[in-house]
């Protein structure tokens, strides 16, 4: 009996011991390779985990649900507005390129048939797609295009145009000089391409598509500005 303890004790303790260090590589390994395959860290800026709604118009309904409500210029410099006393589109009197970061208080959507000679970014279609509304301390109503139908075939571009909140409450991190300069529609030194987009608007010409490291130049109602960009920061301002 004693005999057979001898020689079992010694057996169990080495299989004890090489399951542990078997048990100790496996985790290693585990260990070593959930590191190697786990992803690099992204840390995401203010600016990108900021919440600025979409709405994925589809349809005209989508569209007309605005109706009541308010919406801000994101593609600023860009698009024209024209008259529409009661709610007829003027297509002759285009009152100016609707500025980066106004309010429109939206009284409904309408359809209407673009001449050809008018341009106005948004495609003709068999109808345009209009929004009616009214600026801040001003009663008169203008119209804005924002989508066209062509037969079962309609196409808005409202997400690209607007935005549904107020930008200084999605981007109310940004500091207060930074929201003068945008007001005055200047850029300053170390303002990012966001920032420099509400201050001089969408027209833009771009040197690369490596946002924030490229130069833009930005056409508001024919004078151009171009900024150069480093590690989105604006770095020189040059009028031309």
């Amino acid at each position: 009996m004693k005999n057979w303890k001898a020689v079992l004790i010694p057996i169990v303790i080495t299989l004890l011991l090489g399951g542990i260090y078997l048990a100790v590589v496996f985790h290693n390994r585990a260990k070593d390779a959930t590191a190697t395959n786990k992803p690099p860290e992204e840390h995401l800026t203010a600016d990108e985990i900021a919440i600025d709604r979409q709405e994925f118009p589809a349809h005209f309904d989508d569209v007309a649900e605005l109706a009541g409500k308010s919406v801000w210029m994101r593609d600023g410099y860009a698009l024209p507005y024209y008259a529409a006393p009661g709610g007829h589109v003027n297509f002759t009197k285009q009152i100016a390129l609707l500025p980066p970061a106004q309010r429109l208080d939206v009284k409904k959507a309408i359809k209407a048939v673009a001449p050809a000679t008018v341009s106005n970014k948004v495609p003709h279609g068999d109808h345009q797609a209009l929004l009616l509304f009214s600026l801040p301390g001003d009663s008169n109503e203008y119209a804005v295009a924002v989508g066209a139908m062509q037969g079962q075939q309609e196409q808005y571009f409202d997400d690209i145009l607007f935005f549904y909140d107020d930008p200084h409450t999605i981007y109310s991190h940004w500091p207060k000089d930074t929201w003068d300069a945008i007001a005055a529609h200047q850029s300053k030194p170390g303002m990012n391409e966001l920032q420099t987009s509400l201050a001089l608007g969408m027209n833009i010409t771009v040197t690369s598509q490596d946002k924030g490291n490229r130069t833009v130049t930005y056409d508001v109602n024919g004078k151009k500005t171009a900024v150069t960009f480093s590690n989105d920061k604006a770095t020189t301002i040059q009028a031309q």
